[in-house]
């Protein structure tokens, strides 16, 4: 993917209800679909859905994985990148992105959002915590608004 209109990481939980996987797949399509380079966590739940969006659109998800092997990545991963680095690779994603984010979650996602606030980013939260500066939309077409407000 040559220049990609903005770098989105997206930050979620493995386990997810069956309609927050949906409506992850939609926004996956959607970001695709916006021309935007994707970034996520690799592995299931959110991040399969997401990667999966993406790649029924064409787009490209780069997985950025907690171990060393690319046999973490979910199927619909465009480019794994093996870290090593445990839970700490959360930064990387946080560091690697114009706007993030979240979707549902628990405390991996919660660290997460709080690397991309720390490094002042925006982070735009479906169904995910609602913690202050977390800017709340209420679907993936909201999600999609609330992105290109910040970039």
């Amino acid at each position: 993917m040559k220049n990609p209109s903005a770098r989105i990481s997206v930050f979620g939980g493995r386990d997810i209800t069956n309609d927050v996987y949906n409506q992850t797949v939609e926004l996956g399509k959607s970001l695709a679909e916006e021309g935007y380079l994707v970034f996520c966590g690799g592995g299931p739940g959110v991040m399969e859905a997401i990667a999966k969006g993406v790649d029924e659109e064409g787009g490209t998800c780069v997985g950025i994985l907690k171990n060393g092997s690319i046999d973490e990545a979910n199927e619909f991963i465009s480019l794994p990148i093996t870290t090593g680095l445990g839970i700490y690779r959360n930064l990387m994603l946080a560091y690697n992105c114009d706007v993030a984010v979240a979707v549902s979650g628990k405390y991996g996602t919660l660290s997460e959002i709080a690397y991309a606030l720390t490094l002042e980013k925006p982070v735009i939260g479906f169904h995910t915590w609602d913690i202050p500066k977390v800017i709340h939309a209420d679907s993936p077409s909201d999600v999609i608004r609330k992105i290109k407000e910040y970039i």
